[in-house]
């Protein structure tokens, strides 16, 4: 990777006193609600370890309407985003109800899936009852991703969802992939597939060791393919045949600015919360028990919001380990926070030295 270049430095510079502002003003305006950890897959990277039939039951609709109720005059309900994840969304079977309830309020919705069961009667149910965002996995061609996913038929009916919600543009839609060792020489060929089935956005990941994902190395990359994505991204990206960008988590260094539109920014805490399905009170899903701040039963959303996510807003305590002597870490702050170990606050993964030494 080449260094950092004094016109970037610069530009980093302006966009960390642009993030500190939005740290202290912390405006909520992106709201996940984990509203079932039941699916219809078992992936081999579920970070939430997901089972087919969770013991955990699915949060009522009510329960959720509440929070709704307590912010509605606290935000601007139509610049607040509802997400709906899981789990699989699709596995409840009032989700149109949940949606007609979210679009009387005035919320746009949009929600997170796996697009396995979503047929085309379904899916015009809920563009009626006001979805507004989808978002579904392709992991691969048809061999990595039915391995990924765990079900022989899942890319086809992946596949199958993609093109059908491209055709709809009513819809903010993307697809996300997760790169492994099993699809990292495909992406040329599902860039080519996604073009062909009409998709104007995609996004890709890297897998981090958590959940089902912590002991199996075929689902991470090596440095060396860390940065060929990268440079797969950039071309991609020049070429302007499909907006590709690659996740929100890490900072890139050189990078930054070149794969994805925004500088990294973690924004857990910041502008984004989350509802999950006990009715824990946190941030970005991805952030599992070590970051609860309260839970909807026994504490006030909106009181719990102003008042508590210090550790998530002030990022000083992440400042151990390598990041303790790191000359990037006014720009980084410690990198994406579901990237640190729970119990000793280590960093897991720290995208910069993957880049920094090649």
């Amino acid at each position: 990777m080449k260094k950092i270049s004094f016109g970037k430095k610069a530009a980093l510079n302006i966009f960390r006193n642009y993030r500190k502002t939005l740290t202290s003003l912390h405006e909520l305006n992106y709201l996940f609600w984990e509203c079932t950890l039941r699916c219809n897959l078992k992936c081999l990277h579920c970070g939430s370890d997901c089972m087919r039939d969770a013991a955990t039951k699915d949060m009522p609709l009510g329960d959720f309407l509440g929070v709704l109720d307590i912010i509605k005059d606290k935000v601007n309900p139509h610049t607040t985003i509802l997400a709906l994840t899981g789990g699989e969304p699709l596995m409840r079977q009032d989700l149109e109800e949940c949606g007609a309830a979210f679009y009387s309020r005035e919320f746009p919705w949009g929600m997170v899936s796996n697009g396995y069961a979503l047929t085309e009667k379904r899916f015009h149910r809920l563009l009626r009852s006001g979805l507004r965002s989808l978002t579904i996995s392709l992991d691969g061609l048809e061999e990595s991703h039915n391995w990924l996913r765990g079900r022989k038929d899942s890319y086809k009916n992946a596949l199958k969802a993609i093109r059908m919600a491209a055709r709809e543009k009513s819809i903010i839609f993307d697809v996300v992939s997760c790169v492994n060792q099993k699809n990292f020489n495909e992406l040329e060929e599902i860039r080519e597939l996604l073009v062909d089935s009409s998709v104007s956005r995609w996004r890709i990941f890297t897998i981090f060791a958590k959940g089902r994902a912590q002991d199996n190395p075929l689902l991470d990359v090596t440095c060396d393919q860390f940065q060929k994505l990268m440079e797969f991204i950039k071309r991609t990206r020049k070429k302007g045949i499909i907006q590709l960008s690659y996740g929100c988590e890490g900072f890139l260094g050189s990078y930054e600015g070149e794969v994805r539109d925004n500088y990294f920014f973690c924004r857990a805490g910041i502008n984004i919360g989350s509802v999950l399905v006990d009715g824990s009170i946190s941030a970005c899903p991805s952030l599992r028990g070590d970051y609860i701040q309260g839970n909807i039963y026994k504490d006030n959303f909106w009181d719990v919001w102003e008042n508590e996510f210090d550790i998530m807003r002030n990022r000083e305590w992440t400042k151990t380990g390598i990041c303790a002597g790191c000359d990037v870490y006014k720009w980084c702050e410690g990198n994406g926070l579901h990237l640190r170990e729970e119990k000793t606050g280590n960093i897991l993964r720290c995208h910069y030295n993957m880049l920094k030494n090649l």
